[in-house]
């Protein structure tokens, strides 16, 4: 009789043992995908005020591309974000690291558009020290919008530094390391685009092709029909 209690009683255990551990796998599965969305929200919110939805045709999520140029984006295996618009190359938004900010790595967004213009800059996170070097967040200083309408050419190159080492950017008082850094940056940015936009965007193209859902045949060839065109002006 005690062995059967026993019996019934380990039954009993294991059954809730099972089933409290399908429920919090369940919680678990469920939280992380309200994770992943409300990420992909607020990253997609990030992009659309550098570049606003109404200027591009496509998803800005749907095909991004890694890039290995450390050398321009500060670390390899960084995303870039593609918009296009009536098939031409609309923007691309850079994600962007600066590993040796005052006080760690810097992560940031440039946007630029087809013509090698900077849409705008903004700061994904950073461990800047309060009341000074956070003055790079848009939230604290407008500091960061003076890189909108930036490019290669305005202003010229000797110019593409903090005031303080002659050039053209404001610094903060008492945090020059901080704006300097990222200003080098940006820069580095536009260059990796005049380099290669047109390679990122044939990269795009073949990706979304590839990518393109098979019951959609038409959409494929319109794809087909642009990168030809990107070809013929390449």
């Amino acid at each position: 009789m005690a062995y059967k209690n026993i019996l019934a009683s380990g039954l009993i255990l294991g059954f809730f043992g099972i089933l409290g551990a399908l429920l919090v796998s369940g919680t678990e599965s469920q939280t992380r995908d309200i994770i992943i969305h409300n990420e992909r929200m607020a990253l997609l919110n990030q992009l659309y005020e550098l570049v606003p939805q109404s200027e591009i045709d496509n998803d800005f999520l749907q095909h991004p591309l890694t890039l290995n140029a450390a050398e321009f984006l500060g670390i390899d295996d960084t995303q870039a974000y593609i918009g296009t618009q009536q098939g031409e190359l609309a923007a691309i938004v850079f994600e962007a690291t600066i590993p040796n900010g005052y006080a760690g790595p810097i992560l940031m967004l440039v946007a630029v558009d087809g013509k090698g213009t900077l849409k705008g800059v903004r700061i994904v996170s950073h461990s800047e020290t309060p009341g000074l070097g956070d003055k790079i967040e848009l939230e604290r200083s407008d500091w960061v919008l003076g890189f909108n309408g930036k490019s290669l050419t305005n202003p010229v190159e000797p110019q593409w530094k903090v005031k303080k080492d002659g050039g053209l950017f404001d610094q903060f008082t008492g945090a020059t390391i901080t704006p300097r850094a990222i200003v080098n940056s940006v820069r580095k940015a536009l260059l990796y685009f005049n380099q290669e936009h047109q390679e990122i965007f044939k990269r795009y193209l073949k990706k979304s092709l590839e990518e393109a859902p098979k019951e959609t045949p038409k959409k494929a060839d319109v794809g087909a029909d642009i990168e030809a065109n990107i070809e013929t002006r390449t």
